[in-house]
């Protein structure tokens, strides 16, 4: 994979999602009271109804006389075989489709509603669309025919065996990736080092230095709870943290246990308390007395609390610094993720994950394809069932099927936080006794977000940002929710803005930010390298003799299935 614009996002997990994730496949799709609001006011705007129905019929009569101008958007891949242009019959099924679901969309867009019902109903009539769509018709895409033709039937054998094998287990969704496309330890999280730490839920590596010198104050990552952390150690060459090591910083990282239904009582409280713990490693093993914290996701959400745990106690000054990457703590009219929740749904979600003792990953992924049906659902239906071929490698998809459970404690309470907004409201939530108040955590702090982001809307991050106290730098990638992350230099088409004004509303935030070229990976590292103290010979051991090295990485856990 790329990381370029153009990369379909896979989603990291997000606790906004968390409540969709336990309901059920059925239940995920049905537009609930928000269709029939919507059917409601439709009713009651006839007219309406009436000037897009009549605008329809006239587009389908100058289609069936050949005269419609109607095409494709020039990057919907969907329609590139050049007979959906070139044959006639092929033509005018396209273009049928196409104003057929511009007319459905537009009924969307006529209707006035409040911003929950708008993204529930856009989210259902998107997904109908793209279900519908003639390209994921065996019966009436050139492509399965081509297909039939050039593989001597074999297509026809392979595809449904394929589905088959998709519809057995979870996610019921087509394969993305070839379960042996690649191995954890070989092809990627092949960054050098040791596991130093082990506790029943994480381990922390500690990364071989790559430079004589070394910067004085380490760094510890934070990744999300579900899926595992090399999506920030991928392939040589995608790696931040190879990145970082070879800019001279001494990193650590976390690698979480895939917790089981024995565990389900790990929440909030726990999960930080472990964050400390890791944070605590670190700095024994490095003896300066403070470290850098970088969080993703949901991770960096944790951190958020442990850090806003560890200033109301007066323990801040070891902490260097609060790095966020694509993390979303505002989640005030968050997107589709945030419209598609509601108290009542978001109780039998945390029901349906008590009575397990957790959260399993594959649902949540499910959620997540779903998300972006276009690219993560038919163009794999097209791939693996009209065509019979396997999915291309692909590294980051690889890494988001290798799913994680979430306890049934940590579900509950990231989803009880997201539906009160309660993280960005001083003392709504306490951990570990500590009413919380992210205004307290007065370092500095770098916040990441991506343009493109689905998951995490940038304005949400931005926001997010200004609910930290000291002076933050926030930069806007432009890249969704895993290209911001994996985003190494190189690339020509990157481009990031960053600026330490945060006050400002966020659209005034764009037009005034600065605009630099390339990758944020060497911007960051520079700010770190500000905040890190000297530079000193590179320890020529790991750990220490309180934490001996026990393996080498990627240790255990992360092979955990």
């Amino acid at each position: 994979m790329s990381s370029t614009d153009d990369t379909p996002d896979v989603a990291l997990p997000l606790d906004q999602l968390l409540t969709q994730a336990g309901m059920g496949s059925a239940r995920r799709f049905l537009p609930g009271g928000a269709g029939v609001r919507f059917v409601g006011a439709l009713a009651r705007r006839p007219s309406r109804v009436a000037t897009r129905l009549s605008g329809l019929a006239g587009e389908l009569g100058r289609i069936t006389l050949g005269v419609s101008d109607v095409a494709p958007q020039r990057r919907d891949r969907r329609f590139a075989d050049p007979a959906w242009t070139g044959n006639p019959i092929y033509r005018r099924i396209m273009q049928s489709y196409l104003a057929t679901s511009e007319m459905a969309e537009g009924l969307v867009q006529d209707i006035p509603m409040g911003w929950q019902d708008a993204e529930r109903m856009k989210f259902v009539v998107a997904n109908i669309v793209e279900a519908a769509s003639p390209s994921n018709n065996p019966l009436l895409t050139p492509v399965a025919l081509k297909a039939f033709i050039d593989s001597g039937g074999a297509n026809a054998v392979r595809g449904p065996r394929n589905l088959v094998r998709d519809l057995s287990t979870s996610p019921r969704v087509p394969s993305m990736v070839d379960p042996d496309a690649y191995e954890v330890g070989t092809d990627l999280a092949v960054t050098p080092g040791k596991v130093v730490h082990r506790s029943p839920m994480f381990e922390v590596i500690q990364y071989t230095p790559q430079t004589e010198k070394v910067r004085e104050v380490p760094l510890l990552i934070v990744p999300p709870t579900i899926n595992k952390y090399y999506v920030l150690d991928l392939a040589p060459g995608r790696s931040l943290v190879e990145y970082l090591v070879q800019q001279g910083q001494q990193v650590f990282v976390m690698s979480w246990r895939n917790p089981e239904a024995q565990h389900s009582k790990w929440g909030f409280d726990a999960y930080c308390q472990g964050i400390i713990d890791a944070f605590d490693v670190v700095d024994q093993i490095s003896g300066v007395g403070r470290a850098h914290a970088v969080a993703a996701c949901s991770g960096g959400m944790l951190a958020c609390l442990a850090a806003a745990h560890r200033a109301a106690e007066g323990k801040l000054d070891r902490l260097a610094s609060l790095s966020l990457l694509v993390t979303m703590i505002d989640q005030r009219q968050a997107g589709t993720a945030g419209a598609l929740m509601d108290r009542d749904i978001a109780a039998q979600a945390v029901a349906r994950s008590r009575r397990k003792g957790y959260l399993d990953g594959r649902d949540l992924a499910e959620v997540f394809a779903w998300l972006r049906p276009g690219d993560l659902i038919w163009n794999y239906w097209v791939n693996n069932y009209l065509q019979g071929k396997t999915p291309p490698k692909f590294d980051i998809l690889y890494w988001n099927a290798d799913t994680t459970r979430m306890t049934a404690k940590l579900h509950r309470d990231f989803v009880d936080a997201g539906l009160q907004n309660h993280l960005a409201t001083p003392g709504a939530v306490e951990v570990l006794g500590t009413p919380i108040d992210l205004s307290r955590i007065e370092v500095d702090s770098y916040v990441v977000a991506g343009s493109a982001d689905h998951l995490c809307p940038w304005k949400n991050c931005y926001r997010s940002s200004q609910l930290l106290g000291g002076t933050t730098r926030f930069v806007l990638s432009t890249s969704g929710h895993i290209a911001a992350l994996v985003n190494p230099p190189g690339n020509p088409k990157a481009s990031f803005q960053w600026s330490e004004d945060s006050s400002i509303d966020a659209e005034d935030w764009r037009q005034e930010a600065t605009l630099e070229q390339g990758s944020w990976w060497p911007d960051y590292a520079a700010w770190l390298g500000e905040r890190s103290g000297k530079k000193k010979a590179a320890p020529t051991s790991l750990g220490s003799a309180e934490h001996q090295p026990k393996e080498d990485a990627p240790g255990t856990y992360v092979l955990d299935s």
